[in-house]
C-alpha cells in the first residue's frame, strides 16, 4: 500500500505536470499512504486539465491559497490548472481520515476548507522555490511533524479498516463484499459499518474502484489485450458488465479511453490536459 509508483488513479500518466510522490515514513504509514507534490508552470492562456479516477480515500492538500480536505469520490473527476502553482497533499489511510474528520461520508464528492494556519504558513515558507527538491523535502518534513503532533495513534478498529484497504488494493481476487468480509474475518454487516465509518463509501464501491483503476492501467499498458480479457481477469462475468461499470464511472467506454490514453489532448482553451496525481 505504499508503492509510490502505483499507476492506479492516474488516467493519463503521459500528461502529468511535474509531479512527485514521497512514501510516508514508517511511523506515519498507518495514517498516510504517501505525500504528493505537483508543480506546474503554464504559458498564459493555457490550461492543464487533470483527469483522474481517485483512490477510494480522502486527501488533505496544502496549496498556495489555503488548505482543503477532499473527501472520497463516487466517479471520475477533473481539475483545471492555470498559470503557475504547487500543492503538497497527503493521501490518507482510513485511520488517517477519521483522525481529521469524524464522518468522511459527509464530505463525499466535495472538498471543504481546513484550518491549520501554522501548517499552511510553514509549508508556504518551505515552498518558496517549489521546483527545488530540497524545498519539497522540507515541506514533507514539516507536514510529517504536524501529523505527529496533531493526529492520535490509530486504535484497533482503525487498523482493521487499514487492513480492509490493503486487502482490496493488493488482492485482485477479492471481487465481492463477502470475499472481503471473509478475508477480514468479520461479518458483512461489520464490514459495511467499517467502510462507512473509515472511508465514506460502501464496500462494493471500494472494491469496484480498485478493480476499475486496475482495468484502466491494463488498458493503457496492454493495447493488444482484448477488453473482454481485461474484464475476465478483473472478475467480471462478461465484457458488457465491465463496460457498463467503466462507462458509468469514467464517462467513457474502455475502448474510447484506450484510444485517448496515449498523449495530450487539446481542449477548448488550447491547453494540454493532464491528470491529478494523487
Amino acid at each position: 500500500m505504499t508503492d509510490t509508483d502505483d499507476p492506479r488513479g492516474v488516467l493519463y500518466p503521459a500528461r502529468l505536470p511535474t509531479f512527485r510522490r514521497v512514501p510516508a515514513p514508517d511511523d506515519l504509514a498507518a495514517l498516510v499512504r504517501w505525500f504528493w507534490i505537483p508543480v506546474w508552470r503554464l504559458a498564459p492562456g493555457r490550461t492543464s486539465r487533470q483527469n483522474l479516477l481517485p483512490f477510494p480515500a480522502s486527501n488533505l492538500v496544502v496549496q498556495h491559497d489555503g488548505i482543503v480536505l477532499s473527501g472520497p469520490t463516487t466517479s471520475a473527476s477533473y481539475r483545471d490548472l492555470r498559470g503557475h502553482g504547487w500543492a503538497v497533499g497527503i493521501l490518507l489511510r482510513p485511520a488517517g481520515i477519521v483522525a481529521i474528520h469524524q464522518a468522511p461520508k459527509e464530505i463525499r464528492d466535495t472538498e471543504i476548507p481546513f484550518e491549520a494556519r501554522g501548517l499552511y504558513d510553514d509549508i508556504c515558507a518551505a515552498m518558496t522555490d517549489p521546483e527545488d527538491a530540497g524545498a519539497q523535502d522540507r515541506a514533507v518534513a514539516i507536514y510529517g511533524e504536524w501529523l505527529r503532533a496533531t493526529l492520535p495513534e490509530p486504535d484497533e478498529t482503525a487498523l482493521l479498516a487499514n487492513s480492509m484497504e490493503d486487502i482490496v488494493a493488493g488482492d485482485r481476487t477479492v471481487l465481492r463484499v463477502d470475499d472481503l468480509a471473509e478475508r477480514l474475518s468479520v461479518s458483512v454487516r461489520t464490514l459495511q459499518r467499517l467502510a462507512d465509518r473509515y472511508v465514506g463509501l460502501a464496500p462494493l464501491a471500494i472494491i469496484r474502484r480498485y478493480r476499475l483503476q486496475e482495468g484502466a492501467a491494463r488498458l493503457r499498458a496492454e493495447p493488444g489485450t482484448a477488453v473482454g480479457d481485461v474484464a475476465a481477469d478483473l472478475g467480471y462475468a462478461d465484457q458488457a458488465h465491465f463496460t457498463s461499470d467503466f462507462t458509468r464511472t469514467l464517462g467513457m467506454s474502455p475502448t474510447a479511453y484506450r484510444r485517448g490514453a496515449g498523449g495530450p489532448e487539446v481542449g477548448a482553451s488550447g491547453g494540454e490536459r493532464s491528470p491529478d496525481p494523487s
